[in-house]
């Protein structure tokens, strides 16, 4: 992965991390590449949830290919940059997605190849989820 990317990705996630605690959530960093885990996030005894973070610099899409089937208590979190990722001043775009409501928002390629979650389709079908980080501590 190129420098950027990993740069994009470590972003979004202490971004996501700093939101959680900031409403007080208990939520723990998983560092690490090659993981569909990046925070966990203890809600009481025996409640606990996962979040896996999806980083955009951009204004595309974002790769899903990774992304296994739905598991109860594991959800997305996609926070977008929009295309300003160096001025620290912008505020990203974050929806927080349920790993069980992700498949309708997902674009699969017309050769198999490819599965992406298009920003497009955030902004018109995924109303429900912007900035719902009250389902998530």
């Amino acid at each position: 992965m190129s420098e950027i990317g990993y740069n994009t990705n470590l972003a979004a996630e202490f971004y996501v991390m700093s939101v959680l605690h900031r409403l007080g959530a208990d939520a723990a960093l998983s560092l690490g590449n090659k993981k569909s885990v990046d925070i966990a996030v203890v809600r009481g005894a025996g409640d606990t949830i996962t979040i896996d973070v999806k980083g955009l610099a951009g204004t595309t899409s974002w790769p899903v290919d990774n992304v296994q089937t739905a598991k109860q208590g594991h959800f997305l979190a996609f926070v977008c940059f929009l295309g300003k990722i160096k001025e620290p001043g912008t505020r990203p775009e974050t929806w927080i997605v349920p790993s069980s409501k992700l498949e309708p928002l997902v674009y699969n390629s017309p050769n198999g190849k490819r599965r992406v979650v298009p920003l497009g389709t955030l902004r018109k079908v995924g109303a429900a989820f912007k900035e719902d980080w009250l389902s998530v501590v």
